[in-house]
């Protein structure tokens, strides 16, 4: 991990980085901010960089970014070349070897229709560390099948609270197959490379044996595009976000395919109020439904929903 961040930098600074992430093995993310202190963020708590790389509690100890360093820095990620990563830079974010992604901001730029063109005069990078867990879904695994046979199933959770570190572990585990399920064929629409963490269409995370991964496609178009081109058993996808996203769900379960996904919230209500559809039609088509969460580190899942003896 250390050494794929340790590219990020140009060379005359990752020695100061090296120091900065030295066995520093639970780092969630790194905030650059131009006139601002450099943040690191842990798993339980957030630390300031002081001049000699090493992680202080003291803001007023704190190295700030300036805009030489930053710019530095994005040119590195870049390769020199803005251009060759305009498409990337226009969604807000890269993601390099090692899953890891970097977020940005700054300006917008805006074409003749006001759609988003790229952002330029960026002030903002977030490096964010990929993790991950590969025993976060054991006490999942259970829940979500019956005789065998995996049940549509859908998580909910607040930000930051692991949903998508729990989706990336059950489609490892149903893809290579587990105590309660053989293999299976998992399609991943993953729009924002967070779930295999793509490189170069390379999947840097463990997904599983069985699995297709088709990388920064908007949701809705790319179900119907895996139900045509590869034929899989179960469709996963992250953050399900319109009514749209659930109309092509409905039809990938319509064509026999398992669903996993996950959305923000944490009650049937808040799915409700976020796509327009009752409780009843949430239940028709999703037969377990969980609620994640994550304290002091570790992952706590609660079951809302669970219709077992699914017909196959």
């Amino acid at each position: 991990m250390e050494q794929n961040i340790l590219q990020l930098f140009p060379l005359e600074q990752r020695a100061f980085w090296k120091r900065a992430m030295q066995g520093r093995e639970r780092l969630q993310e790194i905030r650059l901010r131009i006139h601002r202190p450099v943040i690191l963020y842990t798993g339980k708590r957030e630390y300031f960089l002081n001049p000699a790389g090493t992680l202080t509690e003291e803001r007023e100890d704190a190295v700030c970014m300036d805009r030489q360093a930053l710019e530095a820095i994005l040119k590195n990620i870049c390769q020199d070349s803005f251009y060759a990563f305009e498409d990337e830079l226009k969604q807000g974010f890269l993601t390099i070897a090692g899953g890891h992604r970097v977020g940005i901001s700054g300006q917008a730029v805006l074409n003749e229709n006001g759609k988003l063109r790229t952002i330029k005069n960026i002030s903002c990078i977030n490096i964010r560390i990929a993790h991950q867990i590969k025993d976060a879904a054991d006490g999942v695994l259970p829940l979500i099948y019956d005789n065998g046979a995996l049940l549509n199933t859908l998580i909910l959770a607040p930000p930051g609270c692991g949903k998508t570190t729990l989706l990336r572990e059950l489609i490892r585990q149903v893809s290579e197959g587990n105590a309660f399920g053989r293999g299976q064929t998992v399609g991943v629409v993953d729009e924002r490379s967070e779930l295999a963490g793509s490189f170069l269409g390379v999947p840097q995370n463990d997904l599983g044996i069985r699995t297709d991964v088709l990388d920064a496609c908007p949701k809705t178009e790319g179900m119907l595009l895996l139900l045509r081109a590869m034929s899989p058993r179960v469709i996963a996808i992250d953050e399900l976000g319109s009514r749209e996203e659930m109309e092509a769900l409905r039809s990938a379960a319509s064509c026999g395919c398992r669903i996993l996904a996950t959305a923000h919230g944490e009650t049937f209500a808040d799915m409700e109020r976020r796509f327009g559809i009752q409780t009843p039609e949430l239940k028709k088509l999703f037969q377990v439904v969980l609620c994640s969460q994550k304290k002091t580190g570790k992952f706590l899942t609660e079951l809302l929903w669970r219709e077992s003896h699914i017909p196959l």
